[in-house]
C-alpha cells in the first residue's frame, strides 16, 4: 500500500484508486454568486465541444483545462476555448495527470461511456463536483460504483439526461399525472435514427501518431480496428459502445420510468433484433425491439437505423414521429418530446411549449446546483441516471444472449402480450421493406431481473455482462459506502 502515484503511472498497478493518495482539491460545498468555478473538460469530441460551449458561456465559470488522449482533438479544443472566451486552458493527454491538479472544482466528463466510470470516481475522490454524459456507465455494476463514489465523498454528480430540464416534457408529465387521459396502458419509446455502415477492412486501420491508443482504449479491450474510422464508430461495438437502445434509448427510457414511478429494473425483459444490411465491423443491432415488463405498465423500445424502405432516403416513423416517447393512455396518447396530447382518433387536444432550449437549461441547472451545494437542486442526480441506464443494459443483455430463431419460436416466446405482438409486427414489416429474412433475427431470452441486487436472476452468463470487463491498469474499483 506504499505504492506512489508515480509508480502507479509507470507500472500500471490495478490497486484501487482510494490507495493512490490523490491530492485533495479544494472541496467547497458551495460557491457564492461571484465566485469563479474552475472546470476541466474530459473528452474533446462532439459532446466535449458542447460542454465547452455550454459551460464556457456561463458567468463565473472558467474552463481551466481540457483533456483527451487524441492530441488533435485536444489542441482543437484548447483553441476553441481561447477563440470563444479569450483565455487559454491547460491541456492534458492523461486524465490521471489532470486529477493530480488542485486548481479545478468541476470535472465535465464527455468521453465515450466506456471511459465514464474512472474519471467520475477519481473526480469524486479528489473532491470535485461532476457533470457526466449519458449513458452513465458501460456496465450495470460500474454504474453502482459511480453512485457509491458520489455518496461516499458527498459530491454532486449530474447526468446529461436533458429531458429532465425540458419544459415540454415537464408539462406533458404533469398533464398525464393529472389523470385527464386516464391511466397509462403502455409506453412506446422509439429511435429511428438513420445510420450507415462503419465499414469492414481486411487489414487493421493504422493508428495515428497523434492518438495515445493505450489511453484511448482504457478499460476496454485493446484490439486491432477493422472499421473505417477510430472515433465515435467504436460506439457500434460492444467493446466500447451500447447500441442505439442505450445510447439514445436512455433518454426515452428515463422519461417512461419517471412517468410510471419505477425506481429499478423491470420484472423481466426480452429483446429481438439484428445487425442487417451493413455487413460491417459493428456488432450492436441496427434494428431492435425490447419489451420491459414493469409492474405499473409495459415499456417498449424500438430502434430502426435503416431507412424506411430499401433504396429510399425516407426515415421510419411511429405515429408520424422519428424519435419520441408515446404514452398510450385510456383516453388518448401523448408525444412527450413534442409536447402534444392526442385523443384516440389522433385529434390534438393540447400542445405545450417551451421558452428556452432544454440542453442549455440542463447545463445551467448543474452550475446552479454547484453554487448552492445542494444535491436536491440537481435535475438529474447520478442515481436517477444510473437506474435509467441499467434498464437499457438489461434489454441489451437479453439480445447479447440471444440466438437466431424462426417466426414460430419468436411468437411463442412473445406470448399473449398485445403491445409486444404489435411491435413485432412493425418489426417484421420493416424487415420485409428491406427484403430481410426474419429468420436472421436474434431472439433474446426472457430475463428475470433482481432490482434490489441490480442483477439478473439465476443466470451466470447474464450476470457476467452485468459486471463487465476491465483491462489493467484501468480496472474500475469497488467503492463501498
Amino acid at each position: 500500500m506504499a505504492l506512489s502515484r508515480r509508480q502507479f503511472l509507470v507500472t500500471g498497478s490495478t490497486v484501487a484508486v482510494a490507495t493512490l493518495g490523490w491530492p485533495l482539491a479544494v472541496s467547497r460545498s458551495a460557491f457564492g454568486a461571484n465566485e469563479e468555478i474552475r472546470l476541466a473538460v474530459v473528452g474533446c469530441g462532439i459532446r466535449g465541444n458542447v460542454h465547452i460551449q455550454q459551460f464556457g458561456r456561463q458567468q463565473g465559470v472558467r474552463i481551466v483545462a481540457v483533456c483527451d488522449p487524441d492530441r488533435e482533438r485536444l489542441v482543437a479544443a484548447a483553441k476553441t476555448v481561447e477563440a470563444r472566451f479569450g483565455y487559454k486552458p491547460e491541456t492534458f493527454v492523461d486524465v490521471r495527470r489532470l486529477m493530480e491538479r488542485k486548481d479545478f472544482d468541476v470535472a465535465a466528463v464527455a468521453t465515450m461511456q466506456y471511459w465514464h466510470s474512472l474519471p467520475v470516481i477519481w473526480a469524486c475522490e479528489t473532491g470535485r463536483q461532476v457533470y457526466v454524459e449519458k449513458p452513465l456507465a458501460h456496465f450495470i455494476w460500474e454504474g453502482r460504483q459511480m453512485v457509491n463514489a458520489a455518496r461516499k465523498y458527498n459530491r454532486l454528480v449530474q447526468v446529461g439526461l436533458q429531458s429532465r430540464s425540458s419544459e415540454t416534457d415537464r408539462q406533458a408529465e404533469e398533464y398525464i399525472r393529472s389523470g385527464q387521459l386516464g391511466k397509462i396502458r403502455y409506453i412506446v419509446c422509439f429511435a429511428n435514427k438513420p445510420r450507415t455502415s462503419i465499414g469492414k477492412r481486411k487489414e487493421p486501420l493504422q493508428i495515428p501518431e497523434t492518438l495515445d491508443y493505450e489511453l484511448w482504449c482504457g478499460p476496454a479491450r485493446k484490439e486491432p480496428i477493422y472499421r473505417d474510422r477510430i472515433q465515435y464508430d467504436c460506439s457500434f461495438t460492444w467493446n466500447m459502445g451500447d447500441g442505439e437502445s442505450c445510447n439514445q434509448g436512455v433518454h426515452e427510457i428515463d422519461i417512461a420510468r419517471r412517468l410510471l414511478g419505477e425506481q429499478g429494473l423491470p420484472r423481466r425483459v426480452m429483446s429481438i433484433g439484428g445487425r442487417f444490411v451493413f455487413h460491417d465491423a459493428g456488432d450492436v443491432p441496427n434494428t431492435q425491439i425490447i419489451y420491459y415488463d414493469f409492474a405499473a405498465a409495459p415499456v417498449l423500445y424500438e430502434v430502426h437505423n435503416l431507412r424506411a424502405v430499401k433504396g429510399s432516403q425516407e426515415v421510419p416513423t411511429y405515429r408520424g414521429q422519428i424519435t419520441d416517447v408515446c404514452v398510450h393512455c385510456e383516453g388518448g396518447y401523448v408525444m412527450m418530446h413534442r409536447g402534444i396530447v392526442y385523443d384516440q382518433e389522433g385529434k390534438t387536444l393540447r400542445q405545450f411549449s417551451r421558452t428556452r432550449d432544454h440542453t442549455a437549461a440542463h447545463f445551467d441547472n448543474f452550475i446552479q446546483a454547484v453554487r448552492s451545494g445542494k444535491q436536491t437542486d440537481l435535475n438529474c442526480d447520478i442515481l436517477e441516471g444510473h437506474i435509467s441506464t441499467n434498464i437499457c443494459h438489461a434489454g441489451n443483455i437479453s439480445y447479447r444472449l440471444g440466438r437466431p430463431a424462426g417466426l414460430e419460436k419468436v411468437r411463442e416466446q412473445i406470448g399473449d402480450l398485445p403491445p409486444f405482438q404489435e411491435m413485432f409486427d412493425r418489426y417484421l414489416q420493416h424487415l420485409a421493406a428491406h427484403e430481410i429474412d426474419p429468420g436472421e433475427s436474434i431472439l433474446g431470452p426472457w430475463l428475470e431481473c433482481d432490482s434490489a441486487r441490480e442483477c439478473i436472476k439465476d443466470n451466470a452468463e447474464a450476470d457476467a455482462l452485468v459486471k463487465g470487463f476491465y483491462r489493467e491498469p484501468f480496472v474500475v474499483p469497488e467503492v463501498k459506502v
